[in-house]
C-alpha cells in the first residue's frame, strides 16, 4: 500500500478491523486506472497518495454512502470515520457545545427537531442527519444533549415510539455514547443497559456552567461510567469544558447533577429575594451585588449570573431573560431532586419549596420559556401587586 496511487474506479472496499482504524471500510486493493469512475473522491480527477495507513474513502464517499446524511460540502479532504462525531440536541446548551467540538477540529453529523438550529450548524460545517438512526450509521462516537428523560428514551429508541429511527436501531458495535442531558438516574441506567446489548458503551455526563459555560467551553462534566468509557469520553468532554469529573458508575453523574441543580434553584431564589429586599430598602443593585460578592453571601447566582437586569451585562437576565436555562427546565430538575429524595428518604424542605416556586413559573406562559433568573421578576411582581 505504501506509495500506491489510485483513482476511484479501481478500489475494493471491505470491513476494517484494524485497531484505531475506521471501523467501517478500508482500501484493500488499488491500481492505477485510466479514467475516473462513477464516484468522484475529489473535485478534480487526480490520483491521491495512500501511504501505509488504514484509509477509508474520502469523507465525500462516506457521506454519499450513508443514507439520511447530507454533507455540508461537495468535497472534503480525507478522514477516517472515527473522526466523525454525532451530536444530537442543538438547544441553548447543545449548539454551543457542538461548536466547541468543531473549533477543536472535530467533524460533526448533527440532528435536532429544530430546523433553524440544524441549519446554523450546517453553515458551521456539520453534516446533517434525518433521524437519530442515521447518526448511528455515520458515527461511532455520539453526544446527546436533550431536555428530559422521555426525549432521551425516544432518541435512543428504548420505547416503542422512535424505536425504528432511534440510535439503537442502527448502532454499530463499539460505539461510545455520551449523554449530557439531565434526567432521572434510573433512565440513564436503563439506556446504558440497552446500549451495552449493542456491544457499545455509555456514560451519563450532565453539565454545570450554564449557557455562558457552554459558550466559553468552561463547563463541568459530572460523568458516570466505567473507567475505560470515562477515559474515552474525556477526550471529547475536555473540548467542551474545563472540569471533567468521574463520579462513579453509570447514574452517578446524574446523582451529582441533580444535587447541584437543587442547590442552584434554592440559591437563585435566595439571591432574587435578597436583591428585591435590598432594592426596596433603597440600595443600588450593583452596589448590593458587589457587597454580597465580597462577603459571606457570595455565590454563583450573584457573582456570575445575577438575576437583576443590568447588574451583569451579556447574560440572559440582562437580555430580557432570553435564552439561558429555562424556568420549565429548572422546575423539571427540581422535580428530579424531589423524586430522588423520596426514593432515598432524604429530607429536602428547601428543595421542595424551590420546586413549588419554579412549578408556578413553569405553568405560567409569561415565564416558562424564559431563563430561570426570571424568578427575580416573578417575586418582584408579587411584591408590587400587594
Amino acid at each position: 500500500m505504501l506509495g500506491a496511487r489510485v483513482r476511484c474506479s479501481s478500489v475494493a472496499f471491505s470491513t476494517c478491523d484494524r485497531e484505531g482504524g475506521c471501523g467501517v471500510v478500508q482500501i484493500d486493493e488499488c491500481s492505477r486506472c485510466a479514467s475516473v469512475g462513477s464516484i468522484s473522491f475529489l473535485e478534480s480527477p487526480f490520483c491521491i497518495p495512500l501511504g501505509d495507513l488504514c484509509w477509508v474513502a474520502l469523507r465525500a464517499f462516506a457521506v454519499a454512502k450513508t443514507p439520511g446524511v447530507v454533507g455540508s460540502h461537495s468535497s472534503i479532504g480525507c478522514a477516517t470515520m472515527t473522526s466523525l462525531v454525532g451530536f444530537i440536541g442543538l438547544g441553548n446548551m447543545g449548539s454551543h457545545m457542538a461548536r466547541n467540538l468543531i473549533k477543536n477540529g472535530v467533524k460533526l453529523v448533527v440532528y435536532d427537531v429544530d430546523a433553524v438550529r440544524v441549519a446554523e450548524l450546517k453553515s458551521d460545517g456539520a453534516d446533517v442527519a434525518q433521524h437519530p438512526a442515521d447518526v448511528a450509521v455515520a458515527s461511532k462516537t455520539i453526544v446527546t444533549m436533550l431536555p428530559s428523560s422521555p426525549h432521551v428514551r425516544a432518541v435512543y429508541g428504548t420505547t416503542p415510539v422512535g424505536s425504528d429511527t432511534g440510535l439503537l436501531a442502527k448502532m454499530q458495535p463499539g460505539t461510545l455514547c455520551m449523554d449530557s442531558s439531565t434526567i432521572d438516574q434510573s433512565a440513564s441506567i436503563e439506556v446504558a443497559a440497552a446500549v451495552a446489548k449493542k456491544q457499545s458503551s455509555y456514560v451519563d455526563a450532565p453539565v454545570s456552567g450554564g449557557v455562558v459555560g457552554a459558550q466559553n467551553a468552561t463547563l463541568t462534566f459530572m460523568v458516570g461510567g466505567d473507567d475505560a468509557s470515562f477515559k474515552a469520553a474525556s477526550k471529547y468532554l475536555d473540548m467542551m469544558g474545563k472540569n471533567t469529573v468521574h463520579c462513579g458508575k453509570v447514574g452517578s453523574g446524574q446523582a451529582a447533577k441533580i444535587c447541584n441543580n437543587m442547590l442552584l434553584g434554592i440559591e437563585m431564589i435566595g439571591v432574587a429575594e435578597t436583591m428585591n429586599l435590598g432594592m426596596r430598602m433603597g440600595l443600588d443593585p450593583k452596589l448590593l451585588a458587589s457587597i454580597i460578592n465580597t462577603s459571606s453571601g457570595r455565590c454563583w447566582s450573584s457573582d456570575t449570573y445575577n438575576p437583576v437586569p443590568g447588574v451583569i451585562e451579556g447574560i440572559p437576565p440582562s437580555k430580557g431573560y432570553a435564552g439561558g436555562f429555562g424556568s420549565a427546565l429548572m422546575a423539571k430538575d427540581l422535580g428530579l431532586a424531589q423524586n430522588a429524595s423520596t426514593d432515598v428518604r432524604a429530607p429536602t424542605p428547601l428543595g421542595s419549596l424551590a420546586h413549588q416556586i419554579y412549578r408556578l413559573l413553569a405553568t405560567n406562559p409569561q415565564y416558562k420559556n424564559l431563563d430561570f433568573g426570571v424568578v427575580y421578576q416573578f417575586l418582584k411582581e408579587q411584591m408590587e401587586s400587594k
